[in-house]
């Protein structure tokens, strides 16, 4: 095994353990037939060639250290999907109340967009990782947003690596623009949210019926 791999083995352990657990929690709502603030879970562990570009970019080693370790604070990514803007406070508030890891960071970008249009609620937390050496503490960022707001920042990262961060006035221009119009989906989908879950409670209901009639 070479260097990297030992490296990122811990990663990919928290990450496979911190997406059991997060799924967890939607799976707690549904049981207790109450309306889960999570949509979905998705985790990854940073590919390398990323973990080169952010070395360039912060001027350090290309190389597994702890220096690494404490300024690449997302080698461990978490995304957790929300449908509302306000479920995105009820799952923060549920991070919060959590003893399983310990939050080092949190950083609102939802009240505090980034000039690009960038809206996401984003924590590091230290997790612990059990491993044949002893327990290693494992630094994650948890990325907390709704999917209208995945779908802007998922085009925008790959716009990103196309223009190398420089982008045209007209794509940068653009991208706000659609970022204003994804924010104010969010915003409308939340002034009709109880006729939503409403409506998705029995189509989910009669999905079941049709299920037991066939």
């Amino acid at each position: 095994m070479g260097q990297w791999e030992r490296f990122l083995e811990p990663y990919k352990h928290a990450v496979d353990e911190l997406k059991v657990k997060l799924k967890s929690m939607r799976t707690q709502f549904e049981l207790e037939n109450r309306t889960s603030p999570i949509e979905f879970v998705t985790g990854r562990v940073k590919p390398l060639a990323s973990i080169y570009d952010k070395t360039l970019e912060k001027g350090i080693a290309f190389e597994p250290s702890e220096e690494l370790t404490m300024e690449i604070q997302d080698i461990a990514g978490l995304r957790m999907m929300c449908q509302f803007v306000d479920d995105i406070e009820t799952v923060v508030t549920l991070m919060r109340e959590r003893n399983d890891f310990r939050i080092v960071e949190e950083r609102d970008y939802i009240s505090n967009k980034k000039p690009s249009g960038y809206r996401s609620y984003h924590m590091i937390i230290e997790y612990p990782v059990q491993t044949i050496h002893g327990e290693k503490k494992i630094l994650a960022e948890v990325q907390i947003r709704t999917l209208a707001m995945n779908f802007w920042a998922s085009i925008e990262h790959s716009l990103n690596y196309k223009y190398k961060g420089i982008f045209p006035e007209e794509i940068k221009n653009r991208l706000q623009y659609a970022a204003e119009a994804a924010f104010r989906l969010d915003e409308e989908m939340s002034l009709i949210r109880d006729e939503i879950q409403e409506a998705q409670k029995y189509f989910s209901e009669y999905k079941k019926g049709g299920s037991n009639r066939s």
